[in-house]
């Protein structure tokens, strides 16, 4: 017979890898070992999940229907037109847009086994200052899963107009997206180029890449990585018939899980315990059969020609000097193709680069607002 608990066991390597894999990494990474006890690291976690604010801004819920009848949920922020400088931000915003056909919309899309909550910083520094639209991916946070089968990223895109449809049918556009969401933006106008042509205003890409995902390493020796990568997708649709096992050895191994999203998600020592914390929460709150049915999307995944879409609108491509999910280089082509496009290299930060340095990425994208004509600094 074989040891007890055994299958408990694997499951909890199994969830490992997830964990893994959900912060867009490859099996095999050695993490320190903590000193303290479990059941003091297990109330450490409770704490953390009691401290700051994070993924408690909420605004206006609107639901999407996508072509296939998965229902995606959205939120709105309105400008605050009780606030004075807001009303005049708004007045002059409506100037400068004077025939747009509505206010401008910032739309956010948020990155794999991630949820619009995020763009927490970024949606408390724009809040009341500009109108906004975050959103859930199909299979996380609070959208839809849809009907199970594989998901490309052309169906993201198709997603993300019915979102706009819903949630900004009129007025000009702003595009953000991190990671995922931004090879979404790209797949939207691969699809709806006239979209592009005639509402979106600017366009910002964070952490994200156009292509070419099966070269990357994630720090790891290469030839390691390809092999896990051919075996990857058959383990996944395996593990995704036994979700509720791995589950329970994905929290059977929280320290290991912890630390690989730490590892891969952030960069800096200094960075908040209480965001470390906030972004595992995120992450081990997608479903393992989820992360199987998006996985061969990123193999697939090629968007490099769509954003000549984007060629003569204001552009921000923006990743942190340590990403190893989507590497600097990865933004560099997307410059490439954008020519013109403010590229920002944003130091001592990891793939969720608008967490562990909201600043930088504040001030990256308060100026692509006021380069597409709206923003908190016009007027």
């Amino acid at each position: 017979m074989g040891e007890p608990g055994g299958g408990w066991r694997r499951a909890g390597i199994a969830g490992a890898a997830i964990g893994v894999l959900a912060a867009g990494a490859a099996a095999g990474v050695a993490v320190e070992r903590l000193t303290v006890s479990r059941s003091v690291r297990r109330k450490a976690r409770l704490a953390l999940d009691a401290t700051g604010p994070y993924g408690t801004l909420r605004g206006t819920p609107g639901r999407a229907l996508a072509d296939d009848g998965t229902i995606l949920a959205y939120e709105t922020d309105e400008t605050d037109e009780t606030d004075e400088a807001g009303a005049a931000g708004g007045a002059a915003a409506g100037r400068a847009l004077e025939g747009a056909g509505g206010p401008l919309t910032v739309v956010f899309s948020h990155g794999f086994c991630l949820n619009q909550d995020s763009w927490h910083y970024q949606r408390a520094a724009l809040r009341g200052r500009v109108r906004t639209v975050f959103w859930d991916q199909r299979g996380h946070g609070r959208s839809e899963r849809g009907e199970g089968q594989p998901v490309g990223i052309e169906l993201l895109g198709r997603d993300l107009k019915a979102v706009i449809d819903a949630a900004a049918p009129e007025g000009p556009l702003v595009l953000v997206g991190h990671s995922m969401g931004g090879m979404t933006v790209m797949a939207l106008a691969e699809q709806y180029p006239e979209l592009v042509r005639d509402r979106v205003v600017g366009v910002a890409f964070v952490g994200t890449s156009p292509g070419r995902l099966e070269e990357v390493s994630y720090g790891l020796p290469l030839a390691g990585v390809n092999a896990v990568r051919r075996v990857l997708p058959g383990v996944l649709r395996a593990l995704g018939s036994q979700a509720e096992l791995v589950e329970k050895g994905r929290r059977a191994t929280a320290d290991l899980f912890a630390g690989l999203v730490r590892k891969y998600s952030f960069a800096s020592e200094d960075v908040d315990p209480a965001v470390v914390r906030f972004a595992e929460r995120m992450i081990e709150s997608v479903p393992v059969d989820v992360v199987a049915e998006f996985y061969p999307a990123f193999g697939a995944h090629d968007k490099l020609a769509a954003l000549a879409a984007f060629r003569g609108l204001p552009a921000l491509a923006l990743v942190g000097d340590q990403d190893l999910v989507t590497p600097a280089a990865h933004t560099e082509a997307i410059v490439e193709a954008l020519p013109g496009a403010a590229a920002v290299v944003v130091p001592d930060a990891g793939h969720l680069v608008m967490l562990e340095r909201p600043g930088a990425v504040g001030e990256a994208l308060a100026a692509l607002l006021a380069r597409a004509g709206e923003g908190p600094d016009n007027g």
